[in-house]
């Protein structure tokens, strides 16, 4: 299958190494400095692009976290042509440092992973310029990220824009007791800037 111009655009815009370092400097209050990578990975690729994405705190390189699995596929409207749909490995330690080390993802299989059902993003292409674009990615209406980790009911605000040079993360942790964010995006995104395309 063929893959449209808008979902490689996509993908390419999503992978990379990216980092935080000016956002960090000017608010470090608020903002950690993260490195975070997001590397293709060979699953899916019959109609889909997939990602596998890491993040770590700058002074902290070798204990990387938060390693999920994006999976960019058409969508299912004009309104929102792409969609993500989220999977959590089964085992992420086994891919800890993957970010760094792609060699370790090598023999990952769509069944070493769990999909997240409620944690899907639609995702628009806004055109900024001439042959410049702005890929927004929100949750549906009604739709809820929640799973389980090490028997902690996990539950995640997702979202993203995406730009060719610059990735803003939206993500935040939802306490769900309380629904007020406790980690993350809370005043507003991470801003990443690409340092390396992959």
């Amino acid at each position: 299958m063929t893959l449209s111009p808008k979902l490689t655009d996509l993908g390419k815009y999503l992978a990379g190494e990216f980092d935080n370092k000016e956002q960090a400097i000017a608010d470090p209050v608020w903002y950690v400095h993260l490195r975070l990578w997001q590397r293709r990975i060979n699953l899916f690729s019959e109609d889909s692009i997939t990602l596998f994405a890491e993040q770590a705190n700058i002074i902290n390189l070798e204990n990387p976290y938060r390693q999920r699995i994006m999976r960019l596929q058409p969508g299912g409207d004009f309104d929102a042509p792409l969609q993500v749909q989220y999977y959590m490995p089964k085992d992420p330690g086994s891919l800890k440092g993957a970010g760094r080390n792609p060699t370790l993802l090598a023999a990952l299989t769509a069944d070493q992973l769990d999909l997240l059902p409620g944690c899907i993003l639609t995702v628009t292409q806004q055109t900024i310029a001439p042959n410049c674009y702005k890929f927004v990615a929100t949750p549906p209406a009604n739709t809820n990220c929640r799973f389980t980790y090490l028997g902690n009911t996990i539950q995640v605000s997702l979202g993203f824009e995406a730009f060719a040079a610059e990735f803003l993360s939206y993500d935040k942790g939802i306490d769900t007791a309380t629904g007020k964010a406790t980690w993350g995006a809370i005043l507003g995104p991470y801003r990443y800037s690409k340092r390396e395309q992959y």
